[in-house]
């Protein structure tokens, strides 16, 4: 959608030189492919029309998050363009949307990525070191990570399992509290960070360390150290930690173990590196500090947002249903069309399509799709009686809000496929003779854009 609203703005433009240029064009361009006009995008924002219309013309305001907020909801931006919008202005990310009991979802292709990282261990964490996802390799050589409320940090410092598990346990433990003392500089006033400071402080020597390091590190990014594996019968291995942050998940840690047979003797590590020389490093820099509180805490001030990407898994196939909203409508001839098992139901609030598959017996898993991924599904000789008219909506809501920037788009898609239709008719001349039936998708097309300019 974002690449349809930058082509109709185009076409409105008249191809003006420099007109589209910086914050102020993007916003026009918006305003225009939205069909609103200046005056309640100012009222929106509580600005007057003159600041509004210097801000199209190149003025660089800085918008709060409401304003963004309200930008946003008035523009009907799609995912992509919210993002562009609070980058600029806010300088932070959306982040995904949570469940019913808080815990960040986490999207099918992350939890691809998770899985396909066999057979290193791998998991994903939140900011407070809790577990929300791990592969097979993690769950068979740390089974822990598989119970409730399973906390790196907390197992790392206040288990058996965990403290015979690492080799010079107290270096790691240094680690892990300044790891900790970094978390109370970007979120201090978290319950759920200051339930895990407490738990581990019970700990007497973990205590000690506590008062006695006052240093701070964010993370254990290439870290490599020896680790014995309960479930390989304690067999010492030397594993490098790979840390990383998804775009969409910011607040989150992404964590691959790479692990190799280990010579505890050897004073190198597996990188030919000083051994234990992580023990030493604290990456307690003002930029670093600066940049993840910045980037946690407007993570947080984000977190009831949804990037309508994730994907979901609900109970019945009216929950998948509702992902929709309450004016969701339902295409059951396209769903029949896309194969068993499957309920897709068109969201004209979010502009998309909630495409639900049932996986299991009381499982469904949900994706929210553009109307463009289920168009380019749909076989001509398919498109005839309910396919066609539930097509025909949805190639509505495909095209931009506005009447005549919807109009001018289908006026643009009849030409290309005049120039397509004329070239297989040349080659069927030559081939044949005879002159092949427009198109079903054309007719579509032609029916909508009467509509639009009826």
């Amino acid at each position: 959608m974002a690449a349809t609203r930058r082509a109709d703005g185009d076409a409105a433009a008249k191809g003006v030189a420099g007109q589209y240029i910086g914050f102020g064009g993007m916003l026009k361009q918006w305003r225009k492919a939205a069909g609103v006009n200046q005056k309640p995008l100012a009222r929106a924002l509580g600005i007057g029309e003159r600041t509004y219309r210097n801000i199209e013309r190149g003025a660089t305001p800085k918008f709060s998050q409401p304003q963004c907020d309200a930008l946003a909801d008035l523009l009907k931006l799609d995912a992509d363009e919210r993002h562009a919008l609070l980058l600029y202005n806010v300088g932070t990310y959306l982040r995904a949307s949570s469940t019913a009991d808080g815990r960040p979802e986490v999207g099918a292709a992350l939890r691809l990525l998770i899985d396909r990282q066999m057979p290193s261990p791998t998991y994903l964490s939140d900011r407070n070191w809790n577990i929300i996802a791990y592969n097979r390799a993690m769950a068979e050589l740390w089974p822990w990570v598989m119970e409730p409320r399973a906390n790196i940090i907390r197992w790392a410092l206040t288990t058996p399992e965990g403290r015979a598990t690492y080799h010079d346990w107290h270096k790691h433990a240094a680690v892990f509290v300044r790891m900790l003392r970094f978390a109370l500089t970007t979120h201090g006033g978290d319950a759920d960070l200051q339930e895990l400071i407490a738990d581990v402080k019970k700990n007497s020597e973990i205590q000690k360390i506590w008062d006695a390091d006052a240093d701070l590190v964010e993370h254990r990014d290439g870290h490599v150290f020896l680790a014995s594996v309960p479930t390989l019968g304690w067999k010492t291995i030397e594993i490098v930690s790979h840390v990383a942050y998804p775009a969409v998940m910011p607040d989150c840690r992404f964590v691959v173990m790479t692990w190799v047979e280990a010579e505890p003797d050897a004073h190198q590590d597996a990188l030919g590196g000083t051994r234990n020389a992580w023990a030493e490093e604290t990456h307690n820099t003002a930029h670093e500090r600066s940049r993840a509180k910045a980037r946690i805490a407007e993570a947080d001030r984000l977190r009831d947002m949804d990037l309508r990407t994730a994907r979901l898994v609900v109970d019945s196939a009216e929950q998948a249903a509702a992902k929709a909203g309450k004016d969701g409508i339902p295409l059951p001839a396209l769903s029949r069309l896309v194969g068993p098992a499957s309920q897709l139901t068109l969201s004209p609030l979010n502009r998309n399509v909630v495409w639900a598959v049932e996986e299991a017996p009381g499982e469904w898993g949900v994706s929210q799709v553009s109307p463009s991924t289920l168009i380019a599904r749909v076989p001509p000789a398919a498109i005839h009686g309910d396919v066609r008219a539930e097509l025909k909506r949805l190639t509505r809501i495909a095209l931009p809000v506005a009447p005549e920037a919807a109009a001018d788009r289908v006026q643009q898609l009849i030409s290309e496929l005049d120039q397509q239709q004329s070239l297989l008719r040349e080659i069927q001349r030559d081939l044949t003779g005879p002159k092949p039936a427009l198109s079903a998708s054309r007719d579509i097309a032609r029916e909508v854009q009467s509509e639009l300019v009826s």
